[in-house]
């Protein structure tokens, strides 16, 4: 009697699964990472004690405890574009020029956040924010 004899298929890894499986991870990862956008913003606080010095010439914006601005003591309508238009005015190109928020200490937080993400946004590197030395008896 003759036997046929069975063929032997060569072995072989399948890749399908493995390919799905990687793809799967990656979409995973791709979509559970968190993408912050951080934004810095740098300010130099000026010390509470200490003795006083004379700033540089430059500009102030001075917020009042009701809300309305003055740059250099010109009032202006109380919102960024209106901040970000009257100080390039005032500027022109120039970022080096010195800033210096002046806030009543019951003037809303919104104001002074506002005013210094405005002057971050338009590029100046010397902000400062005023403060006045306490009270003796405080």
């Amino acid at each position: 009697m003759k036997f046929k004899r069975q063929r032997r298929d060569m072995l072989a890894v399948n890749l399908t699964p493995l390919i799905d499986i990687v793809f799967l991870l990656l979409i995973f990862f791709m979509v559970s990472t968190s993408f912050t956008d951080l934004s810095e913003l740098v300010v130099n606080l000026p010390e509470a004690e200490g003795e006083t010095v004379e700033p540089d010439k430059g500009l102030d914006i001075i917020i009042s405890a009701d809300g309305s601005m003055f740059l250099n003591g010109t009032p202006f309508p109380a919102d960024a574009e209106n901040l970000r238009a009257i100080i390039i005015e005032k500027t022109g190109s120039r970022r080096d020029i010195p800033l210096s928020i002046v806030a009543d200490g019951d003037t809303r937080h919104a104001m002074v956040v506002m005013s210094m993400d405005t002057v971050s946004q338009l590029g100046f590197k010397r902000l400062s924010i005023s403060t006045q030395r306490p009270a003796a008896g405080e």
